[in-house]
């Protein structure tokens, strides 16, 4: 079994006076459809809720839990980079994008930002990208739940607009179902155009 993530890092930069620290993470780089979202989470190193791990470890149900446990605790910052934004400069700098803009919605700056994986926006503050950081970081673990968690509400309100695609299950992801959608129903609004199947799609 896999070690949990924990708050080494974190406790390395308070007791270095780099604080406060953020973890960064995003959910949604792949879907076909849907915004993809990033959050910045400061956790209270005195009220850490138990249990937080990468949200793709994490049933539903349990990654809802630690959402509202987080909401409670934590300090949050959320950033949202539309379809539009995705079409325009592509899903990598959108990313980025929605990662300067969850921090920047944080009500303080952080001394030191956590990034998971190995690119980061430009940032105010020191920034420190890490691997596999939902996994083993207990900061980052938090940015994936709430980031997930707020893409995945995102994406059911998105299916009582659209039920036909498929949303509320699938999440934007390419699917069997969701490639069949497409097919019959066509491409929405709300559909990433620079990506290969929905483009495929609007050139027939």
């Amino acid at each position: 079994m896999a070690a949990a993530p924990d708050f080494t890092r974190e406790s390395l930069a308070l007791l270095l006076g780099q604080g406060p620290v953020c973890g960064i993470d995003e959910a949604g780089r792949g879907p076909w459809a849907g915004p993809v979202v990033a959050a910045a989470v400061i956790l209270d190193s005195c009220n850490i809720p138990p249990g937080l791990n990468d949200s793709k470890l994490l049933s539903p149900a349990r990654r809802a839990e630690l959402y509202d446990a987080l909401a409670a605790c934590a300090t949050i910052g959320v950033g949202v980079a539309d379809v539009n934004r995705i079409d325009s400069v592509n899903i990598l700098q959108a990313t980025l994008w929605a990662m300067a803009e969850a921090l920047a919605q944080l009500p303080e700056p952080p001394g030191l930002a956590l990034i998971d994986g190995n690119r980061a926006p430009k940032l105010s503050c020191t920034v420190q990208t890490v691997v596999g950081g939902d996994a083993c970081c207990l900061s980052i673990a938090a940015a994936s739940i709430i980031a997930k968690v707020t893409r995945d509400r995102i994406m059911v309100a998105l299916d009582l607009e659209y039920p036909s695609y498929g949303f509320a299950s699938h999440k934007g992801y390419g699917t069997e179902f969701h490639a069949a959608a497409l097919r019959e129903h066509g491409v929405t609004p709300h559909h990433r155009r620079s990506f290969a199947p929905v483009a495929g799609r609007l050139a027939r």
